[in-house]
This record gives structure tokens, sequence and C-alpha cells, in this order.
């Protein structure tokens, strides 16, 4: 791992990662913070893929691809790593290995494509979004989301110690990217337009946080209530939607 944000790096970053990626998520951590991302995450999905053909760029262990599967008409999702996929498949879900700089899709292939926690650590961002937008059919929706650096959360991590993921991994061992709002909507994709936002993680400061019972209804509240908002500008996590044109 050199943090180039290579295909080889972020592979064994993610290897490693994938061993003890959901020791505090999914069923080890019901209602607690991330619980609240993927809810968030899927739920956008939801709002533009709901019984249509959904494809997830970076589906990792697939937390998130799961609960789209539950209310798309398809849902498909690729990695990088095999550590995370492996997990994806005991969930019996649809996944195979590639590279977001390469999807194996055919064009005009899926309604919705979606990455979350992704984009961030791919260097080339302009071409990971232009697969993404020539595997999504014309009038389909592209969900992208970046790392904001005007947030609680981008203030952590970009001055903050570094957490480790693995017995031999940090957070700073892989590439990483912010990018503002306005820089979101800058990037749209030729041939699409940018026409919506969803920001989660606003008013969150760390996970912990959310530990106890009162915090964690308090958050998860305010959260669901900003994260449509122009609120959602503040977001540690800001997803932009595009649509093909």
């Amino acid at each position: 791992m050199d943090g180039s944000g290579s295909l080889e790096s972020n592979r064994d970053y993610y290897d490693r990662f994938s061993a003890e990626y959901e020791k505090h998520r999914g069923v080890n951590d019901p209602g607690g913070y991330h619980d609240l991302l993927d809810e968030l995450e899927a739920g956008f999905v939801e709002k533009y893929g709901r019984g249509l053909d959904v494809l997830e760029v970076g589906c990792g262990t697939g937390l998130v691809l799961q609960r789209i599967a539950k209310v798309a008409r398809s849902a498909k999702g690729i990695d990088l790593s095999e550590g995370m996929l492996a997990k994806a498949r005991e969930r019996g879900l649809d996944v195979v290995q590639g590279s977001a700089l390469a999807l194996p899709f055919t064009d005009n292939q899926f309604d919705v494509t979606c990455s979350f926690k992704v984009l961030a650590h791919i260097p080339d961002i302009g071409q990971a979004l232009a697969e993404m937008a020539r595997v999504t059919r014309p009038g389909g929706v592209i969900l992208a989301e970046f790392y904001n650096p005007y947030s609680l959360r981008g203030l952590l991590k970009r001055f903050g110690p570094a957490l480790r993921v693995a017995p031999d991994a940090k957070e700073r061992d892989v590439f990483l990217r912010f990018a503002t709002p306005a820089e979101v909507k800058r990037r749209t994709p030729t041939g699409c337009e940018w026409i919506d936002a969803r920001g989660v993680r606003i008013l969150v400061p760390f996970a912990k946080a959310m530990q106890p019972k009162l915090a964690r209804w308090a958050f998860r509240t305010a959260e669901r209530a900003l994260c449509d908002t122009a609120a959602s500008r503040l977001a540690g996590f800001y997803i932009a939607a595009y649509r093909k044109r």
C-alpha cells in the first residue's frame, strides 16, 4: 500500500480492510452510525431506482447493495477487492470483480448507477464518472458520493489522527480526495445534467457519538430531516445526482 491510488494499492488496502470492515457495521451495530449511512444512501437510490435496474460501483461487502436489491428490479455490484466481494457473495448478491475505470458492462445497461465511499479514492475521477455515465441509460441517473471538506468529518479526516482499519492498515494508506459541493456540480459528466443532491452525516461529529441510545435516536431523527435540505452542503458525504440526457 502506497496511497498512490493505483489499482494494486487500492486493492491491497481494501483486501486488508475487509477482514474487519463489518466489525461495527450491519448486524454488529444495528441502528448505529454506519447503519444510518447505509439507510440514507440506499434511500437515495430508491428515490430514483425503485423497480428498475441498478448498479453499485464499489459495492464492498454488499451492505448497501442488499438494501437496494429489496426495492430494485435487478441489483448488480462491482468491486476491486476480492476480500470484500467474498462477503457480498455470502449474502447471495450478484457481484463481479472489476475496476470503476473500466466497468465490464455494456452501454446503457442500467437505470441507476451509484457509488458510495469509493470515488474519493480514485485519482482519475473523470474517467470513473464517464464510465458510470456510459453504462447508464438515457434518462437514467448517476448517484456519485464525494467527501466534503466543508464538514465536521472533513476537518477530522484532514487534521485528526489516522484511524486503523486493520492490524496493518490505516486510513491514510489509501488515496484520498475531498471535493466541495460546487466542485461536485462542475464535475457533472459529459452528456448529463446535475439534478439533485443529498447530504449524509451533517451533524454526527464521529461514529462513537451515536453509541448512547438517546443520542442515536436524536442523530437519526435530525439526519433524516436535514439530508435533502440546504444543510446537505455541510454533510461529510455529499451525494450528487446527475441525469443522463
